[in-house]
């Protein structure tokens, strides 16, 4: 399963990125001025990536 890690840069600013269950960085997500702002984009991540397919926008 994998895991959200909720993390504040040292210039005050929050961040989340989602690691893979072997603990791969799968994303990094910058730039949230709140801890609750970094929350919530967290769960909006969760409730709208659950059932989100591919759009494959290349040309190969």
């Amino acid at each position: 399963m994998g895991t959200f890690v909720l993390a504040k840069q040292t210039d005050g600013q929050f961040y989340w990125k989602l690691n893979a269950a072997n603990g791969e960085t799968l994303c990094v997500i910058e730039g949230y001025t709140t801890k609750q702002n970094a929350i919530n984009g967290i769960e909006s991540c969760q409730r709208n990536a659950q059932d989100a397919e591919i759009d494959g926008q290349t040309t190969d």
